[in-house]
């Protein structure tokens, strides 16, 4: 299947001044295409062309070893359509190299923001089709007016929400695929049409100032993949967290990339409805890095190896990681442990300690509640998994406390993927009252006088809401996290498995009745300043540290 890819480009734009040749975001416009057209030669049996009348891009053309067809004066002017000057363009080719051609693309120079995979993935499908011709659109449905008669008339017949409207296919400009019988002075479109959709940001057309600001926007974007877990072993924060910053690089294009067996991960992030892929292994890794080719790699998965850096380091210039000490840190470009401090024999690339936590946006909204000396409401929070069910634990505590402390609301918030939710249920009249994945925490943390939960990243969001807590961690990595101190306003019990009843009971109650302890601990907390921690992780994901 002989394919022959041309790119008309003219010197002359009204508009747009020398629009082909001027610098987008760095480089001459017509080279996006360029670069396009010649990554599908190791796909597909290809020759490239560019049709121009002009000097200078006809220069730019011959560097990266494209053929130029040089247009007559006639097919140069500003009323001639483009079938003219690919039907030159192609009968000059066949002509140089003695070659018929079956198949014959359009890509214009004025879309910049197709990508790669896009035009090769629609030419794919082209081939293996029976159509004669396949157009590149944009699906727009909307209510829309004309005007007929001397009157503006409706398009429609009955109103209804965009979604339930009817395709409304835009061409984009971007290509044109279409048999080589169908290419004549007159048309390049047969009789069987499809058309091939396409995301709108690579649906740009350069036609005025303003397509131009937005296509060097989007070229500007990311591609950035984060790469998280979420499974009962080893909880849910490493998703909460990717999702976090997700929301916080919206400028930019994200993919998640999770591991198969993480069901847990894989529900919440369907729920997210970002795009995500799964993995099973690293030829499954390797395989979506090699087609996303991302600008940057977010590792959240605890500790990496260095097989694993060195596999992203094959297809990425930048490499972030989230809580590790494993050796593959040492590879990465830039390692934030904000729960993890003063370790030794550490990377130089360490960024450790609470200035480098990236607390939730509701925490950043949400002010504290007036504090009580008085100790009425007490929240018992594990996490989003609770792999060591301390929420049972401490679910039979209260029941034993209530007669102890009977003006006392209990208040267990279970997590996305606790696996013993069934067992939790609210008790009323012991005032223990249960809320299953609760979407806006920090309302709940308002409410309370003091807290009890695990040592992850829950203490940062307790500290900034300014609520007393005693905490138990899951196991024995989660026990290093150095900020749950007294230092901090945290009694720390250690590992939740290993604490007896009895000292839970007793220091629950003790903390309740010393209400200058708890206002000690919570000026201690409310001391640390959290705000400036979502910026500084951003800067490092995106590099803007240096």
């Amino acid at each position: 299947m002989k394919i022959l890819i041309v790119i008309p480009a003219r010197g002359g734009s009204k508009r747009i001044p020398r629009k082909n040749v001027r610098m987008m975001n760095g480089r001459p416009l017509i080279l996006y295409s360029i670069d396009n057209a010649l990554r599908l030669k190791d796909h597909y049996d290809t020759d490239v062309c560019v049709s121009t009348d002009d000097e200078e891009l006809g220069s730019i053309a011959k560097t990266f070893g494209i053929e130029v067809i040089w247009r007559d004066e006639k097919l140069s002017a500003d009323n001639v359509t483009l079938d003219p000057v690919i039907y030159d363009a192609m009968r000059k080719m066949e002509n140089r190299y003695s070659v018929n051609y079956d198949i014959v693309v359009t890509m214009q120079a004025t879309s910049p923001t197709l990508r790669p995979n896009t035009i090769r993935k629609a030419l794919g499908e082209f081939i293996d089709s029976d159509y004669d011709t396949m157009i590149s659109c944009v699906n727009r449905p909307h209510l829309s007016w004309t005007r007929s008669g001397g009157k503006i008339v409706k398009n429609y017949e009955k109103r209804l929400n965009s979604q339930e409207l009817p395709c409304n296919y835009l061409e984009t400009g971007a290509f044109l695929i279409t048999r080589r019988g169908c290419v004549t002075e007159d048309s390049r479109i047969g009789e069987n049409i499809t058309v091939y959709e396409t995301d709108p940001k690579e649906a740009i057309d350069i036609d005025s100032e303003e397509d131009w600001i937005s296509a060097e926007s989007i070229l500007k974007r990311k591609r950035i993949l984060l790469r998280c877990v979420g499974k009962p072993e080893l909880g849910m924060g490493h998703i909460y967290r990717c999702l976090s910053i997700a929301y916080k690089l919206i400028g930019h294009d994200l993919l998640f990339v999770t591991d198969e067996d993480s069901v847990m991960g894989k529900a919440k992030l369907q729920e997210s409805y970002l795009e995500y892929e799964t993995i099973s292994d690293d030829s499954d890794y390797e395989r979506i890095l090699k087609n996303y080719m991302p600008d940057i790699v977010v590792n959240d998965v605890l500790d990496t190896s260095e097989e694993l850096i060195k596999l992203e380091r094959k297809y990425t210039k930048r490499i972030v990681n989230f809580e590790d000490m494993g050796p593959g840190a040492w590879l990465a470009d830039a390692v934030i442990n904000a729960l993890y401090e003063n370790q030794p024999n550490k990377p130089y690339n360490v960024y450790e300690g609470s200035d480098y936590y990236f607390i939730r946006d509701e925490f950043l909204t949400e002010s504290p509640k007036e504090f009580s000396a008085e100790c009425r409401n007490i929240m018992i929070m594990f996490g989003g998994a609770d792999p060591s069910d301390l929420t049972g634990k401490l679910y039979e505590i209260c029941q034993v406390l209530h007669p102890k402390m009977p003006n006392v609301e209990f208040h267990f918030l279970t997590g996305f993927a606790y696996a013993h939710k069934d067992k939790i249920k609210p008790i009323p009249p012991a005032n223990i009252f249960v809320h299953n994945d609760a979407k806006r925490v920090s309302s709940y943390m308002k409410k309370a006088d003091m807290c009890i939960t695990s040592q992850g990243r829950t203490i940062f969001e307790l500290a900034s809401m300014g609520v007393p807590a005693i905490v138990l961690a899951q196991n024995e990595r989660e026990a290093e996290h150095v900020f749950a101190g007294m230092g901090n306003g945290f009694i720390n019990l250690g590992i939740g498995e290993r604490t007896d009843t009895l000292t839970i009971i007793k220091t629950i109650m003790w903390l309740a009745d010393m209400p200058h302890v708890r206002a000690e601990m919570r000026d201690l907390q409310l001391s640390k300043k959290f705000e400036k921690g979502q910026k500084r992780v951003i800067k490092l994901i995106l590099g803007e540290d240096r």
